[in-house]
């Protein structure tokens, strides 16, 4: 296969379950015109063969893996080897649709070795998280999350999954052989000491933990980029903690002048993939700022460099506004 079919070709006007990323909030609405296909397209409840339940998807076989997310619902995670939080989010994909014994299929897409799928799921950040079900898209998040949050956005997607009769059960001949008291091999990559105690505190919703390891990590080695990267990630995911999309907007909307809240809700529009949105409202923001102002947004908006990563086609036009609106 060398192109995507139509079908999953393209995300834009995908239904955005971005509001997921905070607990709590209702799922957004389908784009009219947008909704995946009605209920009788999905294959009758059954037991679906599969060679694992996590598989490797790649610009050859995502034929196959949009066909089978007509009977189960694939979740689409795309990372890359040079980026720690998108193989460590990785990891945690992985454990969870290992414990829903078959709800989902992974396909984890690598997306330096596949750029025809990272295009078309428009990955230009990692770790970015997707679902299809009935072969349309589903965007679902860009960036790291906490395990708790990411099952709550698993949960809306069984939902959405089940309304389009999409209910079949995934089975592996692992899963198989360990339902018959045969243990399934499990391999993970270890992490560095810190690095694992910060990702173990991401997962417990710890964040102030986690920051205290990564910076402990940087402190030992000032060129772990992985660290930093992860800092910067973590630190974003703290700012927004316990906060709601619709209180972080109003709070912006209410009050204009507050830098606070125009940096918080620059926060959330790039943790939701409004990437471009959330550098122009920041670099709006800049000029009017006594010095004080000014500082905090040129570091936020560093900090945010390495929450997307610098090699983020979006960094260098950014980089060279800032440096314009300095000098």
């Amino acid at each position: 296969m060398t192109n995507l079919p139509p079908s999953g070709s393209n995300l834009r006007g995908a239904v955005d379950l971005s509001s997921l990323v905070n607990r709590g909030q209702a799922a957004a609405p389908a784009t009219p015109g947008a909704a995946a296909a009605p209920a009788a397209a999905g294959a009758p409840a059954g037991v679906v063969p599969v060679p694992s339940l996590v598989l490797d998807g790649t610009d050859a076989n995502f034929g196959e893996l949009l066909e089978l997310s007509s009977r189960v619902p694939v979740i689409v995670g795309l990372w890359a080897s040079r980026s720690e939080p998108s193989t460590a989010l990785m990891t945690v994909l992985e454990k969870l649709i290992t414990d829903l014994a078959g709800r989902f299929v992974l396909a984890r897409v690598d997306i330096d070795a596949n750029p025809q799928l990272a295009q078309a799921f428009q990955a230009q950040s990692v770790p970015t998280v997707a679902a299809v079900i009935t072969g349309q898209p589903v965007q679902l998040f860009n960036g790291p999350l906490a395990e708790e949050q990411i099952s709550d956005v698993l949960g809306r997607v069984l939902e959405l999954a089940a309304q389009q009769g999409v209910t079949g059960t995934a089975e592996a001949p692992a899963a198989a052989a360990a339902a018959d008291g045969e243990p399934a091999e499990v391999v993970e990559e270890p992490l560095p000491p810190h690095h694992l105690e910060a990702y173990a505190a991401i997962e417990a919703g710890d964040y102030a933990t986690a920051q205290s390891e990564y910076r402990t990590a940087i402190a030992q080695n000032p060129n772990d980029t992985m660290a930093v990267a992860g800092l910067a990630q973590v630190s974003l995911l703290a700012r927004l903690q316990g906060k709601t999309i619709d209180q972080i907007r109003n709070g912006a909307a209410s009050s204009p002048d507050d830098l606070d809240a125009q940096l918080l809700v620059a926060d959330l529009d790039l943790s939701g993939g409004h990437i471009e949105d959330a550098f122009d409202r920041l670099l709006s923001l800049f000029p009017a700022q006594p010095a004080p102002g000014r500082n905090a947004i040129r570091e936020r908006i560093l900090e945010l460099f390495e929450v997307i990563g610098q090699d983020d086609p979006r960094v260098p036009p950014t980089r060279s506004r800032l440096t314009a609106l300095l000098y």
